[in-house]
């Protein structure tokens, strides 16, 4: 198990470019299996997530051919379906949440899809019933063997439906628009997910072949065809990156330049980070944060009251965020509400900033109120445990504004999303050294 050792305290400067986008990736990803023809995918992050992906779809037989730095070609032409039934796979599959993607695709193209309960983030339940909902609705059979958790889907063919989805599940809904597409007839998605990565993926599919209209809409209409071929697809930046960045520069009061983070993709999210007092400034394709020497200041509501900041579906703000924006309103002036509604577990990280000084109240699993510090106390540097990808990349920004040294231990938790994250860190300024566990 590796370790960061941190020297916080230190201000940063320079530029840091986002990597292409996590959760993008494994939707694109899974979509290869859909042809037999080949796809090149460009700017694809070299996280441990993505890449235990790639590693599952070359035992399933996809042919992979890493052509550049971040690209890769794909041709799912002659696959071992028989690995899915494989103990191998059982192992494989469940070590990774995306993995619940290739389902859809695979129900499409060969009429079956199997998949082992996934794992991932320790963040609390995420459960898989709108995609397998879903595959019912188009007329595929479910079975669960409880003893092994291993889930199973099988049809003759998938006929289209009218759908309405439990939840806007931006996994689910990607998985039932695979299936879908080389289902007989249309299908109708309402309450779909509108995220611009599942936007990607609808355009990618119609580059494809696919009819898919609706897109960025929460109704998606979906005209079955007989097969799909290849395309090119590159990756848009990793939005979740780019707000790490941007609470990173407010929280060591560092001037920094986000470069190429495609604006109009990032919905929300400047306007949240200025609502805690921190200048995001527009510079062509690139945000620009000026080092914040006095400081920032929330903005309470019109009629006075406390500041919540909340998570909601696209457009609202992206829950994957609200790790970062606790963490960065420990040093705000003044004091909100934040409200994680999806996941009842993802604030269970506050303790340990509890532990550096900052002044937080869990209000029970899903709140907690943050009374800022305005930089009049820093945090003080602490041995931690990354207990997830957001809540590490939260703890090591913590870290590098803290006073005094700092060891977060887990880290493969945050190398899960984040690509190389130390050395892009050290290129600009910070104290961090990574000690290899035995």
């Amino acid at each position: 198990m590796a370790t960061f050792k941190i020297e916080g305290g230190h201000q940063l400067k320079g530029k840091i470019q986002p990597q292409g986008a996590k959760n993008e990736a494994l939707q694109i990803l899974c979509a290869v299996l859909l042809t037999a023809e080949e796809i090149r995918i460009d700017n694809i992050p070299d996280i441990i997530d993505v890449n235990k992906l790639i590693a599952l779809l070359k035992k399933l037989g996809v042919k992979i051919d890493n052509v550049g730095r971040g690209s890769y070609t794909f041709k799912a032409d002659d696959l071992n379906l028989k690995y899915l039934e494989s103990a191998e796979f059982k192992e494989d599959g469940k070590g990774l949440r995306g993995s619940i993607m290739i389902v859809g695709p695979l129900l499409a193209r060969f009429g079956k899809g199997y998949i082992p309960k996934p794992g991932g983030d320790k963040i609390g339940r995420r459960r898989l019933d709108t995609h397998f909902e879903g595959f019912i609705n188009l007329g595929a059979k479910f079975r669960y063997n409880k003893e092994d958790l291993f889930y199973g889907v099988e049809a003759d063919k998938l006929k289209g439906t009218y759908m309405l989805l439990d939840e806007a599940s931006v996994t689910g809904t990607a998985n039932i628009v695979m299936a879908a597409v080389l289902a007989e007839g249309t299908t109708t998605i309402y309450n779909a997910a509108c995220e611009p990565y599942l936007q990607q993926l609808c355009k990618m599919l119609n580059r494809m072949g696919a009819k898919i209209s609706g897109v960025g809409s929460n109704m998606l209409i979906i005209e079955g065809v007989d097969k799909l071929g290849g395309t090119d697809h590159r990756m848009l930046p990793d939005m979740i990156e780019i707000g790490s960045w941007i609470g990173l520069a407010a929280m060591t009061k560092s001037e920094l330049t986000i470069t190429n983070v495609s604006w109009d993709d990032l919905g929300q999210i400047p306007n949240v980070f200025r609502k805690i007092g921190i200048t995001v400034e527009k510079r062509g394709d690139d945000i620009y944060i000026p080092a914040h020497t006095n400081g920032y200041e929330v903005s309470n509501y019109i009629d006075g009251s406390i500041l919540t900041v909340s998570d909601a579906p696209w457009p609202g703000f992206t829950p994957d965020l609200i790790s970062i924006i606790l963490t960065v309103l420990t040093q705000a002036r003044g004091s909100a509400v934040v409200h994680q509604k999806m996941f009842e577990s993802r604030l269970f990280f506050v303790d340990k900033l509890i532990d550096m000084g900052a002044k937080i109240i869990l209000c029970d699993p899903h709140r907690a109120t943050v009374i800022g510090h305005d930089f009049k106390s820093t945090l003080k540097g602490t041995t931690m445990t990354s207990p997830d990808i957001r809540a590490g990349v939260s703890l090591l920004i913590a870290a590098l504004s803290a006073k005094g040294t700092s060891t977060i231990h887990n880290i493969e938790q945050i190398d899960r999303g984040y690509e190389n994250i130390d050395e892009r860190l050290r290129a600009i300024g910070a104290k961090i050294t990574r000690v290899e566990g035995n």
